[in-house]
């Protein structure tokens, strides 16, 4: 194990963070009801949000950093409005972050713990920097932005840990293979009218549902936190499940998103009754 693995797998194991991380996050979550949470993870684009938001102040801090260090006396303004710049877009980006975070728990909530506590400490002290620009102190706003960047880097590697290794705001469904071939998942009698089932195929666990003549199948992993959408409320009416762990909303009929967090709709599967068994298989174009 080399040393950034050691380091990684110290925030992960650091237990101490998961009571106080776990009561802001629950504080936090009525920062966002209903559409705002929505917006916040992303799901109206069916990408989400924060990872698309973190490439402005970046982007925008590192190249007033540039500017600081080879640009001379003609770039100093532009860089002073950069970090501003920079300072505004961290904004948006906190938010739907904290979002995405909120939702963890364990070592991914440990290690968002972390790496929010960089970013803060990021725009704290770009903040700081863009003060002593201000009060014409530019070599100290120069240092701090110096530190800043130094901030930053350590909280995106962090950043990059949780979406690459842990697999944050990932689809959960995105490696789950579906039969070509029709294939029998369950006897057809074991399959009560509006009660939701789940079966396996080759270990993938599908939500099975029968309304009246009607039948659907979608996979029963959440796309979003790999919650059990068996054990969500269904809506007869509208067809749709509810998944139990984060509230998200699924259509049964197409498997798309109906309300977030998640942002990736549902593998959907053709479905049939054929002598005496549910059939499945991918959904034909």
């Amino acid at each position: 194990m080399n040393r950034f693995d050691q380091v990684l797998n110290s925030i992960e194991q650091a237990e101490f963070l998961d009571a106080p991380s776990e009561k802001i996050a629950d504080a936090v979550s009525v920062l966002y009801p209903g559409v705002a949470k929505d917006l916040a993870s992303g799901t109206p684009w069916g990408h989400a949000a924060h990872p698309m938001l973190t490439d402005l102040p970046i982007g925008i801090w590192l190249g007033s950093l540039m500017l600081d260090l080879i640009g001379g006396k003609k770039a100093q303004k532009a860089a002073d409005k950069l970090v501003l710049a920079g300072i505004l877009s961290a904004v948006p980006t906190a938010w739907t972050g904290i979002s995405e975070w909120a939702d963890c728990r364990g070592k991914e909530m440990r290690v968002g713990t972390v790496h929010a506590l960089g970013n803060i400490s990021a725009t704290l002290l770009y903040s700081a920097s863009y003060l002593a620009r201000k009060k014409g102190e530019r070599a100290r706003g120069v240092r701090l932005a110096i530190l800043g960047a130094g901030a930053l880097t350590g909280a995106g590697f962090l950043g990059g840990h949780l979406a690459y290794r842990l697999g944050v705001g990932v689809d959960k469904t995105i490696f789950q293979a579906q039969p070509e071939e029709w294939t029998a998942v369950m006897a057809e009698d074991a399959l009560l009218a509006d009660v939701p089932a789940v079966a396996e195929v080759n270990g993938v666990p599908i939500l099975l549902y029968r309304s009246g003549s009607s039948l659907h199948a979608i996979a029963d992993t959440c796309s979003h936190w790999a919650g059990p959408l068996h054990e969500g409320k269904v809506d007869e009416f509208n067809s749709t499940v509810t998944c139990p762990w984060h509230a998200s909303k699924f259509s049964l009929r197409t498997g798309e998103v109906l309300r977030g967090p998640a942002t990736a709709p549902q593998p959907c599967y053709d479905v049939r009754a054929e002598a005496g068994q549910i059939e499945v298989r991918a959904k034909s174009e």
